[in-house]
């Protein structure tokens, strides 16, 4: 179960680090038009709004790496937790597709970051580490 924990994790900050790439270098690019669906005006007038988004997307995704090189259920927990925060409001807000993009697979990873700690857990007397 670690192994999935820790390949759904990854596949997270991968999904974040794809974020960043589209928000911050291709917004304003006809890649990034055509998958958000907007008019060069649009791109244009929205960009730094865009990079700044982005920055923010590679922060989650430097916190998820962080977690996993450490191996700290703690940092993998708050940076998932923040993933699936940053998800349902951007479904609320922006578009609905973004709770199954971005929400709820930050949800299952951290479903199973917990439930390989559970295990552990128990392996090493009760004690979660």
């Amino acid at each position: 179960m670690k192994l999935i924990a820790n390949l759904l994790t990854a596949l997270v900050a991968f999904c974040h680090l794809g974020f960043l790439t589209l928000e911050m270098f291709f917004w304003d690019h006809s890649v990034g038009r055509k998958i958000f669906a907007m008019t060069p005006e649009v791109s244009a007038s929205s960009a730094a709004l865009a990079k700044n988004q982005g920055l923010y997307n590679g922060f989650l995704a430097a916190g998820l790496i962080w977690g996993m090189w450490k191996e700290r259920r703690d940092i993998k927990l708050f940076f998932l937790g923040c993933a699936i925060i940053a998800g349902v409001f951007g479904g609320i807000t922006a578009k609905t597709s973004i709770l199954f993009t971005q929400a709820l697979p930050a949800l299952i990873a951290l479903v199973c970051v917990l439930i390989s700690t559970r295990d552990e857990g128990k392996r090493h007397g009760g004690i979660t580490l």
